[in-house]
């Protein structure tokens, strides 16, 4: 009964069974499609536009929303309890069985690409398509005002925070630079204001963060237990409800 309601739905979609499943299990398996990312996204994001409201169908019941952001041409899932930018909370208490928690660094470094993408837009500093460029000296800068914290030391560290990043659909930069130790310059999606809201962006900002574990397994290795708890509290009244957004761990992202 539900396979022939499906396929009568699909119908009227223009889309197969095959179509459908390969864009649901893209979407639920990386949390974020975006048209501009690759071929390959862009022909999900289109396929999403016939078959929308069959998808919210589809992951309503499983207590997942999602975000669709036509203007900029992406669309985020967000699994059950998380804080979905403008849409009501969910009341229902969930336990996070979705989510794949972010590193300490990964959750620093996507406060700081945050704040910086906040001060370009305010400096006009973003072309047509919403992008900010964002050199990684800039980034390991912001993060170390906000708070004292590093980008890692060691090139595989720092390839697979980019990778993370990159995967969370929240910045572009180019394999090549990253792979030759060139600079590395990043470009910021808009997608980085929906991943961290206003409320959270003015929290970090007005909130007195204390010191936080620099970079390196030396040094990390030196840190008293009772200053490393600090600090992870500290991060966790900043860090975003959404911070969990990627449903399913990865590899790497095409």
């Amino acid at each position: 009964m539900i396979e022939q309601a499906l396929e009568e739905a699909l119908a009227q979609c223009r889309l197969n069974r095959s179509e459908f499943s390969e864009l649901l299990v893209r979407l639920l398996d990386y949390g974020v499609i975006c048209r501009d990312e690759s071929v390959i996204e862009t022909t999900l994001y289109d396929r999403f536009q016939r078959c929308e409201q069959l998808v919210r169908e589809w992951l309503a019941p499983l207590g997942l929303r999602l975000q669709h952001d036509s203007r900029f041409q992406f669309i985020r899932v967000y699994p059950p309890g998380a804080e979905v930018p403008g849409l009501p909370d969910q009341e229902e208490p969930h336990h996070g069985g979705f989510r794949a928690r972010l590193s300490q660094q990964e959750v620093a470094a996507i406060l700081a690409l945050r704040v910086e993408y906040d001060k370009a837009l305010r400096e006009g500093q973003v072309d047509e398509s919403g992008y900010a460029a964002l050199s990684m000296e800039a980034l390991e800068l912001g993060m170390r005002n906000l708070l004292k914290m590093s980008l890692p030391d060691k090139h595989a560290e720092r390839k697979n925070l980019l990778k993370k990043l990159r995967q969370l659909r929240l910045v572009q930069f180019s394999s090549e630079e990253v792979e030759t130790s060139a600079e590395v310059w990043l470009r910021v999606r808009p997608t980085i204001a929906h991943f961290v809201s206003e409320s959270v962006l003015h929290q970090l900002i007005d909130s007195e963060v204390p010191p936080a574990v620099e970079s390196g397994v030396t040094q990390a290795d030196e840190i008293d237990k009772a200053e490393e708890a600090e600090q992870e509290q500290a991060l966790e009244r900043i860090t975003p409800e959404v911070e969990d957004n990627s449903l399913f761990e990865s590899e790497a992202a095409s």
